[in-house]
């Protein structure tokens, strides 16, 4: 017989398992069916959480061998120990992946290890068939939320071969340094793990296909951003894209573009987007219609065509990010239940954790522009931030744009030392729709980085004190 609950959930990733702890507490009996050995999805066990590990880590080695001796600290020069570095990676994964394990445990939800797809109704309940070790294993419930996220986009000129030519996942676990490591892609995933990679002594190429790294980016921090890179020893070729990859005993690189030739390496990274992970749901023998981007169709509530099955996450349409799928999952969960809970889509917070990092809400002044919006422009620079110059790190500057008679914040964006902790205050602010006036009247504890925000903001209406 199937074993019958409340909800079934197939993918075990940010999405997933946070609607699974959100519908326990909720008091619905969830089954959570997900193929890894380990729950966390992608982004904990082979995206955010590893590459975040390594991005801390070389970027530790780099100031050692770079910026100490700049602050009095005189060592020899420090020697990589890579192996231990990915060792330090994976207990970080274990600790954390346990921990939600730990969560599903005390939840009482049901955990079923295999690949899950959509079967025929059983009456007025959906089913779930899952492939398991044991063989397949049959789950009922009213209701199926589909989280199974996201793979990494492979281009048919330039196929994944396990070895040298690969993708984030295997950038994650180089067994060494690469002599030269080319980049496909010029997008956040490509960045951070190129940044890796260099600082850790690799030379790095990145190649891209548009006139600008991170095309969706404003464009005046884009630049700055890469500036930056280009002066660490990063080599960035836009307008060019790789038109193959020869192998020998080194790879040969064609490049087509404004940069025509070829460069050797001996590892190249495809960092060219991600798609839905659809394969394997039977999505078109359950009804469930698909927009132009391969992406399921939602309403307000994530409801698919098919009743009683829904889908968030990296499957709908929206930016591919952990902490987008995992509000979507307790909106799911609450709205499932009958309350009005919402996600303002508009203020998705974007991150890079590059050195310096970048961060961005709202609008870029490009598209204001695009769309005829009026906006005041203030900026302020790290290099006038005291608690930046401490640091060391006087790089980069927050950007804000607000309406010229409101005061109405638009869009934020910020380059440099800690930029990911920075964002959070703009998203709250303008979550609540504030103003720079709001901003003003906030007491910035100094010295701190947060100080260089409320500077911005005074900058817009031509008050800034310090620039």
């Amino acid at each position: 017989m199937s074993e019958q609950f409340d909800l079934i959930i197939i993918g075990g990733g940010p999405g997933g398992y946070v609607a699974a702890l959100r519908a326990t507490q909720l008091d619905l009996k969830v089954a959570v069916v997900e193929k890894r050995n380990a729950l966390g999805g992608t982004c904990l066990n082979e995206g955010c959480i590893p590459s975040k590990a390594l991005l801390d880590s070389s970027e530790l080695f780099a100031l050692a061998r770079d910026r100490f001796d700049r602050h009095g600290i005189v060592i020899d020069p420090p020697q990589l120990d890579l192996a231990k570095m990915l060792k330090r990676k994976a207990e970080i994964i274990q600790r954390l992946t346990r921990g939600i394990a730990s969560l599903f445990k005390k939840g009482g939800i049901t955990l079923v290890t295999g690949t899950g797809r959509l079967g025929p109704d059983a009456g007025e309940l959906r089913q779930v068939l899952v492939a398991t070790a044991d063989g397949e294993q049959t789950l009922q419930a009213k209701n199926v939320l589909l989280a199974s996220g996201s793979v990494a986009v492979e281009l048919p000129h330039i196929p994944f071969d396990g070895d040298k030519i690969g993708q984030a996942r295997d950038a994650l676990n180089y067994p060494e340094v690469p002599e030269h490591l080319v980049v496909v892609g010029g997008g956040y995933i490509g960045l951070e793990l190129g940044s890796v990679w260099m600082r850790l002594g690799a030379k790095v190429t990145v190649v891209e296909m548009l006139e600008q790294i991170l095309p969706t980016t404003d464009v005046e921090v884009a630049v700055q951003l890469r500036r930056s890179l280009e002066k660490q020893g990063m080599t960035i070729l836009t307008g060019t894209k790789v038109a193959g990859v020869t192998k020998g005993d080194t790879l040969t690189v064609k490049l087509e573009g404004q940069k025509d030739g070829e460069i050797s390496c001996d590892r190249v990274l495809v960092a060219t987007g991600r798609r839905p992970c659809i394969e394997g749901l039977d999505l078109e023998q359950a009804g469930i219609t698909l927009n132009e981007l391969k992406q399921i169709d939602v309403d307000q509530n994530y409801a698919t065509s098919k009743p009683g099955v829904y889908a968030i996450g990296d499957l709908i349409h929206g930016p591919m990010l952990a902490h987008k799928a995992m509000d979507e999952g307790v909106v799911f969960v609450e709205r499932l239940l009958g309350r009005q809970s919402e996600i303002d889509y508009d203020l998705i917070p974007g991150i890079m954790y590059t050195m310096p990092e970048l961060a961005a809400i709202g609008a870029t002044e490009e598209q204001l522009k695009e769309r005829g919006i009026a906006y005041n422009v203030g900026k302020f620079p790290f290099m006038a931030n005291g608690r930046a110059r401490c640091m060391d790190e006087p790089e980069g500057m927050v950007k804000v744009l607000a309406a010229p008679d409101s005061g109405h914040i638009l869009g934020v964006h910020i380059m440099g030392p800690k930029a990911s902790e920075l964002i959070a205050e703009a998203v709250s602010i303008m979550a609540f729709g504030g103003s720079i006036e709001d901003v003003e009247l906030i007491m910035h504890p100094h010295p701190t980085l947060s100080e260089a925000f409320k500077e911005a903001a005074l900058a817009a209406a031509g008050k800034a004190v310090h620039a």
